[in-house]
């Protein structure tokens, strides 16, 4: 019992509300944040794609350990990291589960290990990245690849508006928490506390939806009011917004390093195809 408080201490909304400012708004002086966001963007696409088409093990191996040192260089936080394993086992332990129930054997798992090796390859490609990225930075550069400009700034409005919905929820909950009365009693496991919570998190969905709702109208009348309809459809614009991102030499480094590892990877694979299972 003492395990799970301290679990549930651990696992607070204030925690994680810090855990998603910190991943929202980047982190500008790592290796992978000072990259151009083109560079990473491109980056991204590649490993976000190729895993699913690829079916030799050593490959999924070498990529795995190439993500891995990404995500030490990104410096992201554990909590992410946590979740994302407890998401894996999750996916896998339900799915071996089912393989079981319909009459499969422990062979069933090495497939199931393969998939996992593709969904970790392409989720720490993805904490690497974007966890490395301002929205401005990921905005900038989806525009700059020709993604349509609205697509863009929607993406990084929901991106920056995170972490405020975090906060607006967490005031909610306390208001909440106010007037109401916990449990007197934990129970076995503290499941009255935890069913506590979460009846209050389902209370509080409508006025955090009301509440989002005003505060998104006033973002746009914001944005109307210094221009954004005109500045998202002149060509000038646009131009002067971008004309700060370049491809600098630790661009070019990286690009170099990555082409080139992934074509030592493929020949190494094709050669042993099979090197851990």
């Amino acid at each position: 019992m003492e395990i799970v408080k301290k679990t549930l201490d651990r696992i607070s909304v204030e925690r994680i509300k810090l855990e998603l400012l910190g991943t929202a708004y980047g982190n500008s002086t790592t290796f992978i944040g000072r990259l151009d966001p083109r560079t990473l963007l491109s980056w991204y696409l590649f490993f976000a794609i190729v895993p699913w088409f690829i079916h030799n093990r050593t490959i999924l191996i070498g990529m795995f350990v190439l993500m891995v040192g990404m995500t030490v260089l990104s410096r992201v936080s554990s909590i992410l990291i946590f979740i994302l394993c407890l998401g894996l086992a999750g996916q896998v332990g339900w799915m071996f589960l089912f393989s079981m129930l319909f009459g499969g054997d422990l062979t069933s798992l090495l497939p199931l290990l393969t998939l996992t090796l593709k969904l970790s390859v392409i989720s720490l490609a993805s904490i690497a990245v974007f966890s490395s990225m301002d929205p401005e930075k990921l905005s900038d550069g989806l525009s700059a690849l020709g993604v349509p400009d609205t697509f863009s700034f929607s993406l990084s409005y929901g991106y920056r508006i995170l972490p405020t919905l975090l906060e607006e929820f967490h005031q909610i909950l306390l208001s909440f928490r106010l007037r109401g009365r916990s449990p007197d009693r934990p129970g076995f496991l503290y499941i009255r506390v935890i069913i506590y919570y979460l009846r209050l998190t389902v209370l509080c969905f409508y006025p955090l939806m009301l509440n989002t709702a005003k505060r998104s109208r006033t973002t746009v009348e914001a944005l109307e009011t210094r221009g954004f309809t005109y500045g998202l459809n002149n060509r000038e614009v646009k131009k002067m917004r971008l004309s700060y991102l370049k491809l600098g030499m630790l661009d070019l480094y990286f690009i170099a390093f990555s082409i080139l590892y992934i074509i030592w990877l493929f020949w190494f694979g094709l050669k042993f195809p099979s090197i851990l299972y």
